[in-house]
Formats: structure tokens, sequence, C-alpha cells
């Protein structure tokens, strides 16, 4: 049972639409298909500037990556409060405390599972 109120969850579901939609009005970082489709165009330079250029690809490529994986976890966290799993932790089902929604709203994880984890990721 979530121990959220209605108040509390529509102010949580609020700041995540609030987050996604200003995900979604910043420039997206391109997404690369192909080598045409570089952020920064090799041009025939240097060893040194062509290095450089790498690196700018590569982080706008990297940037994008985030991009794209920030939205996605903003529209998991909107479509729990569609089957009612809100506010519940994913791996062992207790509340997620209200305190730490409003720092994250898209907590997936209660504080105890959250340490847990980090701990064993270390």
């Amino acid at each position: 049972m979530n121990a959220l109120d209605q108040g509390q969850l529509a102010q949580l579901r609020a700041a995540l639409e609030a987050h996604l939609l200003a995900l979604s009005r910043t420039d997206e970082p391109q997404t690369v298909e192909g080598a045409r489709d570089l952020p920064v165009s090799e041009v025939e330079t240097s060893p040194a500037d062509k290095a450089t250029v790498r690196l700018l690809n590569d982080l706008a490529l990297e940037a994008a990556g985030h991009h794209a994986a920030r939205m996605q976890v903003l529209r998991h966290a909107l479509a729990k409060f569609e089957d009612g799993s809100y506010g519940l932790c994913e791996e062992c089902g207790a509340d997620i405390g209200f305190s730490r929604l409003q720092a994250r709203p898209e907590a997936r994880l209660c504080i105890a599972c959250q340490t847990r984890h980090e701990k064993q990721r270390q």
C-alpha cells in the first residue's frame, strides 16, 4: 500500500512532468547513425586536430545517450502512476519516503535498497 496521499502524488507527478517537458524542450544532442551524421566533421588536418574532432564527437554521443536515458527514466516513473506502483520500491515493495521522492521523484528504490545496491557496486 502506498503511503502517499493524493496531494503528494499530484505534486510529484507535476515535478516529473515538468522535468520531462524541460528535457524535451532542450536541444536534444544528436544521435549518430552514420559517419555523415557526426556533429563535428573530420577534415584533412593535423593528427592533433583529428583527435580533437574525435573527442568532440565522442562527447556529443555520450551526451545524446545520457539525454535519452534520462528521458526514459522519467517516462518510466510517470508510467508507474498508471499501474499504481509509483512510490513503491521496485526491489522490496516497501514505500519510498515522500522526502526521498521530493528530492528524486524518479527514485525506483527505497533508501535501504538503494544503499545496499550502491555498496554492491563498489
